[in-house]
């Protein structure tokens, strides 16, 4: 997967060379990778994540509050989603 750079990325490519001891192309290469995962859209996290929590027996009763509390904690927020949205991007 692509992933966006910027002149900024630079600063932090020296500044993560500086602090973890790694090699440039390995810096770049973590910065990709952090970026490509935090890339997930929305409702891919949303399906993904409420397959995995309902593999280990969750039901959704707690599935959706869990699912509406981890959307505010990503880096970049999704929106607020109520229960019958979360619900109509797992079922349609």
């Amino acid at each position: 997967m692509p992933t966006r750079q910027s002149p900024d990325d630079d600063a932090l490519v020296r500044h993560l060379m500086d602090t973890t001891g790694l090699a440039e192309a390995e810096v770049r290469r973590v910065i990709g990778d952090v970026l490509a995962f935090h890339a997930e859209p929305v409702e891919a996290y949303v399906r993904r994540r409420h397959l995995h929590l309902q593999t280990y027996g969750a039901k959704n009763a707690e599935i959706f509050p869990t699912l509406a509390a981890e959307l505010t904690t990503r880096v970049v927020a999704a929106p607020r989603l109520t229960t019958r949205q979360l619900r109509r991007i797992i079922y349609g």
